[in-house]
């Protein structure tokens, strides 16, 4: 969905207050928003939680949301926030013992790596969203779910050779998307 159509919804979600609009803007984004925050939490359940109370958090804000001036890097923030005051909510009230605590891992991470990081990813979710529906699928099927061509063939109904060619599609589509992106 291009910038103008996304800014269409928007407008006809404040000027009307189109549940219908929202519906749209939902169906349209609600992937998108879940992936991140999969991959901040790791957990599908809390994945879902979050993003449904983002949602909810955009209807409350609906009649502002039309002066956002990048709806998608906003909502990728708020999915990100979210996400990490759920996981410091979860860890406070999970009483888990001290030695079931897995070994600490030393970060050498510096808040400049970890900025980049996270911006990469949110390239790399946006990049993604742009992929054709199939091929979106495929890619995140086997590279994200560690799913065979075949177990994929099978559930989608079409061959390995097709699941190759569209993973091979979405990964060369990826690479000139990505590549063409301004990072600054």
């Amino acid at each position: 969905m291009t910038e103008s159509e996304v800014r269409k919804l928007l407008r006809q979600i404040k000027e009307q207050d189109s549940q219908n609009a929202f519906r749209d803007f939902y169906n349209i984004t609600y992937d998108r928003l879940f992936r991140i925050a999969y991959y901040y939490v790791k957990k599908e359940e809390w994945s879902q939680e979050i993003v449904l109370d983002v949602f909810l958090k955009l209807w409350k804000q609906r009649s502002t949301l039309l002066e956002v001036r990048n709806i998608e890097d906003y909502c990728f923030i708020l999915v990100k926030n979210a996400s990490l005051n759920y996981l410091e909510k979860e860890s406070k009230h999970t009483a888990i013992e001290s030695d079931a605590l897995p070994e600490p891992q030393e970060q050498n991470c510096s808040p400049e790596e970890s900025l980049i990081s996270e911006e990469l990813f949110a390239l790399y979710v946006k990049a993604l969203d742009r992929l054709p529906e199939r091929c979106r699928e495929i890619f995140i099927r086997i590279r994200e779910e560690k799913q065979s061509y075949a177990q994929v063939a099978d559930e989608l109904g079409i061959s390995t050779k097709t699941v190759d060619a569209q993973l091979q599609k979405a990964v060369s589509r990826l690479k000139e998307i990505i590549s063409h992106a301004d990072i600054n």
